[in-house]
């Protein structure tokens, strides 16, 4: 007869990961903070293998390059707005599941129409009506833009992520095409300033402060995405629409409809914000108006879980690691892509920290000698002799 096996003793492994059940909301901010904290560190440590400078100087460097003169704080505050504006335009679509990558595209078109409007018209109308006509066809523009894949992803379910950032590229082009149409000089592939000594289509300055309006605009926007997206119906049936698409057909919500709304909605924020640039900033249009900030505020809202108002922090936080990197390359000769890469390293850190917010990291327990574990007391017959008596007493 062939032996039986004994099973082997299998150990557990050193640690294993468990899902957090509920994380306060003071330890996630610090645990973010800290990640922030950790990502500028490794800035330093990074800065100081390339161009040699302590921490001390990058640190000081990156505040100078942000808050060291009126001009640079106003500047910051204004990318900041501008960031978060896009961030705005693209929350809705994502509460939706609705992953709309194409926001690049849709300010471009929107910063195309304002220029455009300030080049035929700039001499023709007074400047409030100007005004008007320009916002009007930028977030018409843009909710356009916006419009073409929704109706394709509602009524014949294409895949709205290619679709949009397909988007891109053709108003990119467009604007390329219009932008060596309308060149000064001729050929030369830049527009220019437009209307620089009229300032027809300019944004009005308040208090002598250019960006004043621009920051205002964006803030009040901020607080109406927040009260629309939690507060209102219609935030209630793009989050139901989000969690599942047949829950809200069974409720009664018109999934088609809510897609279409969106979307618009979506696009006409990112016409906003297109106007905003033409006219609150740059006064001109090129192909790289928007500078990829459709991307970035994709990330700036999955790092606030789509909330408008912790949008402020990451747009913020965004902007200062730009502009204070921008100085260290301004002074030190390298390359601009150092300021993406440290901004790139800062939010690889918070975006892992996300790891340990919903993990926990659970080691194994240290294993009793077998000499110091409890012996059982051993099995006696007593109880069932007993039992066998009572048996057959019961049966006399």
């Amino acid at each position: 007869m062939s032996e039986v096996k004994k099973p082997k003793n299998v150990r557990e492994p050193l640690f294993h990961l468990a899902k957090r059940d509920n994380l306060s909301g003071k330890k996630a901010l610090l645990i973010r903070l800290s990640a922030i904290a950790v990502g500028i560190l490794i800035t330093c440590i990074f800065g100081f293998l390339i161009v040699g400078w302590t921490p001390l100087d990058i640190l000081q460097t990156l505040i100078d390059g942000t808050f060291g003169t009126s001009n640079r704080r106003w500047d910051l505050m204004e990318k900041t707005a501008i960031l978060l504006c896009i961030s705005l335009a693209v929350t809705p679509a994502f509460r939706m599941r609705f992953w709309n990558i194409g926001a690049e595209g849709q300010t471009l078109v929107a910063c195309l129409v304002s220029g455009a409007c300030m080049l035929k018209i700039g001499d023709k109308v007074p400047n409030p009506l100007l005004l008007l006509i320009m916002l009007v066809a930028s977030v018409a523009a843009g909710a356009l833009w916006a419009l073409i894949p929704a109706i394709f992803k509602a009524f014949w379910n294409t895949n709205e992520t290619l679709f949009t950032l397909m988007m891109n590229y053709v108003a990119a082009q467009i604007t390329s095409y219009y932008v060596y149409i309308w060149s000064v000089p001729k050929g030369s592939g830049h527009v220019g300033i437009i209307n620089s000594t009229t300032k027809a289509g300019w944004l009005v300055s308040i208090g002598d402060k250019p960006y004043l309006l621009t920051i205002l605009i964006v803030a009040v926007m901020t607080v109406i995405s927040y009260i629309y997206l939690n507060h209102c119906k219609h935030g209630y049936e793009i989050s139901v629409v989000g969690e599942s698409e047949k829950t809200a057909r069974y409720i009664g919500i018109n999934v088609k409809k809510v897609i279409l709304r969106t979307m618009i909605i979506s696009g006409a924020i990112c016409g906003l914000t297109g106007f905003l640039i033409v006219s609150g900033a740059d006064h001109t249009f090129i192909k790289d108006s928007v500078g990829g900030l459709g991307f970035t505020a994709i990330m700036v809202s999955w790092l606030a879980k789509f909330n408008p108002l912790a949008m402020t922090f990451f747009a913020f936080l965004i902007a200062f690691l730009g502009k204070g990197s921008n100085e260290i390359t301004t002074l030190t000769g390298l390359d601009s892509s150092f300021a993406n890469i440290v901004t790139g390293l800062v939010i690889f850190c918070v975006i892992g920290c996300e790891f340990f917010i919903n993990y926990t990291i659970r080691f194994r327990k240290k294993e009793t000698p077998a000499a110091e574990k409890p012996v059982a007391p051993a099995k006696t017959d007593e109880p069932e002799a007993e039992t066998e008596t009572t048996e057959k007493e019961a049966q006399s």
